[in-house]
């Protein structure tokens, strides 16, 4: 999707209900530490193993919508543009191969994906700034750099999580590799931050559920957190197979692959779980938020931004903040609600009077 720069400014993004975040603040009072993390090894990860181990390969992930990028931001030589979600680096390397003396900005909250960028930067001079930090760290990082706002010709934004981070097992995105329930993007730089494992064996049923359906749009939620909370009291639910197991258990075998993605492809019945629990976890729509208006903040008249978003609350997110709506409610972010007949019939009775009263000749000013 491309979207130009005519859009307006939006109230912050509340990050979910009510209740979830009261249970949410009360947990973290009481948590001194992830010690859910810290006994099943999502801690911290050694940098010098992770980082051999990505130096040695290419990055694994070529984009999928590269072309369409390419095509629709149009960058011209001599250019800047910023990578929002540098990843493996796939979008920046090929604007860098394909257009001469453009420089590009390389934003990640991953340490792993800024160490490639670090990389990038040296097979190409000068022509690379990583940047490390969140959407929502953003402009201060460019405000260091002495970078000024309107100064960047074309932004990509390519939201959720990278295929790296999906692909790495020991990160804990993937329910298909089993590794440590963690979920985290930015784990080194906050290592005192609740991982998923964390969110799954401490919050109650009522929490676990609103999650759910807030962020994985999850119509079983409350089977599913009824689940979650019955298997942690044999076993803290630690491993990401562990909880697809848990999931899946609350379902008929028959069940478990009948749902379809939005490509039609069969979909494991915990899918919407992880995906609900990485985005708490990361508070990824509030910093998508953070990264449309921060994208606005830094484009140039006439610049470019581009959002590649693969799931409904993404989608709806970019949209609605495009089109200038309030995004201070939740409830923007489910489907719109079909009208009635009578009442379609009152709302378009109603544009048409407003529509017949725009047209009624305005009385000239009264002149003293």
């Amino acid at each position: 999707m491309i979207f130009h720069l005519s859009v307006r400014s939006n109230p912050m993004l509340r990050k979910t209900n009510l209740a979830v975040w009261r249970a949410w603040r009360s947990w973290k009072l009481s948590l001194h530490s992830s010690t859910v993390c810290a006994s099943s090894g999502t801690g911290p990860l050694d940098r010098s193993e992770e980082l051999s181990s990505v130096s040695s390969e290419k990055p694994p992930h070529r984009p999928v919508m590269l072309k369409e990028v390419l095509h629709y931001l149009d960058i011209q030589p001599g250019q800047v543009v910023l990578d929002m979600t540098f990843g493996g680096g796939g979008h920046t390397k090929a604007i860098l191969n394909l257009v001469p003396e453009v420089t590009v900005l390389a934003l990640d909250r991953d340490p792993t994906a800024i160490s490639l960028a670090q990389q990038l930067a040296k097979e190409y001079c000068g022509r690379v700034k990583p940047l490390l930090g969140k959407f929502s760290e953003l402009e201060a990082l460019l405000s260091n750099m002495n970078i000024e706002p309107g100064s960047v010709d074309a932004v990509l934004l390519d939201a959720g999580c990278s295929s790296m981070q999906m692909d790495e097992a020991q990160r804990g995105f993937s329910l298909s590799k089993d590794g440590p329930l963690d979920m985290r993007m930015d784990c080194e730089r906050y290592p005192d931050m609740p991982c998923a494992a964390d969110v799954v064996n401490t919050l109650d049923q009522q929490a676990l559920a609103s999650i759910l359906t807030a962020y994985g749009e999850e119509r079983q939620a409350w089977k599913i957190a009824s689940a979650i909370v019955e298997a942690r009291r044999v076993n803290p639910i630690t491993r990401t197979q562990q909880l697809a197991s848990v999931v899946a258990g609350s379902f008929p075998p028959a069940v478990l692959y009948a749902r379809k993605d939005r490509l039609q492809r069969s979909a494991h019945v915990a899918t919407k779980t992880f995906q609900a629990l990485r985005i708490f976890v990361n508070d990824e729509l509030n910093e998508l938020h953070a990264g449309l208006s921060a994208a606005r903040s830094v484009l140039a008249p006439g610049g470019r931004l581009c959002v590649i978003t693969f799931h409904s609350l993404e989608d709806r997110l970019v949209k609605r903040y495009l089109q200038g709506e309030d995004l201070s409610n939740l409830d923007h972010f489910s489907p719109r609600k079909k009208s009635s007949g009578k009442q379609k019939q009152r709302e378009e009775s109603q544009a048409m009077c407003e529509e017949r009263d725009k047209r009624q000749p305005v009385a000239p000013p009264l002149t003293g």
